[in-house]
């Protein structure tokens, strides 16, 4: 995916969860923080970013961030992103062969699931988390608690029983990971949740991504430990 209208800033505070000061062009500038996660390791006074110039009438803010150096390594925080790559491993046969039928936001049990997908003579529920943090190495989700991300899971767990496929893919959204794990400091439940659905026959896979100022695609699927 290639983003338009990208440049270079300066982090300087978040305002709330949706709002950040930036300073771009030597002027402070309000900016549009597009993830709810917490972010607190990337989101740092003076730390470089890139943002995209927007251009709505009426809208508040004229540029969304879009991306985050931590030491060398440029991670994207986009949480919007990570649906369009797993779409693009879709379409070209990343996860499936022979794809039938893809629809997005598709609501079944409990839950509104990113794809459910027709394929061979299978069908599919898919559920998609985007990565932004790492530690040494090492991808982890969530970055703060996800009640959300836990009931997906118990209806992906469901699904599978009723003879759907079901997959939870994790898309990193930095180069240098070389592993994923459940942030079990964060959210116990959760990775046991996950531990549980791996038992139980969910797919979980995870890919890392090439990050670059003004574009992020896949680069290859790494291991999960859970």
């Amino acid at each position: 995916m290639k983003y338009e209208r990208i440049k270079r800033a300066k982090f300087i505070e978040r305002k709330n969860r949706f709002i950040a000061e930036i300073l771009i062009d030597g002027k402070l500038e309000l900016c549009h923080v597009k993830t709810t996660g917490r972010c607190k390791e990337l989101f740092i006074k003076g730390a470089d970013i890139f943002v995209q110039e927007v251009s709505v009438p009426g809208r508040k803010t004229k540029y969304d961030l879009i991306s985050v150096y931590q030491n060398d390594m440029l991670i994207n925080t986009d949480s919007q992103v990570a649906n369009t790559l797993c779409l693009e491993l879709i379409k070209h046969g990343g996860l499936f062969k022979d794809v039938k039928s893809i629809r997005q936001e598709y609501g079944k049990l409990n839950s509104r699931f990113d794809f459910y997908v027709e394929y061979e003579d299978k069908k599919a529920f898919i559920e998609v988390k985007g990565v932004t943090l790492e530690e040494n190495g090492v991808a982890l989700f969530p970055d703060a608690p996800t009640s959300r991300g836990l009931k997906h899971i118990n209806d992906l767990i469901e699904l599978k029983a009723m003879g759907y496929e079901a997959y939870i893919i994790f898309m990193v959204q930095m180069e240098n990971a070389l592993v994923f794990r459940p942030n079990i400091k964060q959210d116990k439940a959760f990775a046991d949740g996950l531990k549980r659905a791996k038992i139980e026959g969910v797919n979980i896979k995870a890919f890392r991504c090439f990050v670059g100022e003004d574009s992020i695609y896949p680069l290859s699927e790494i291991e999960v430990q859970i």
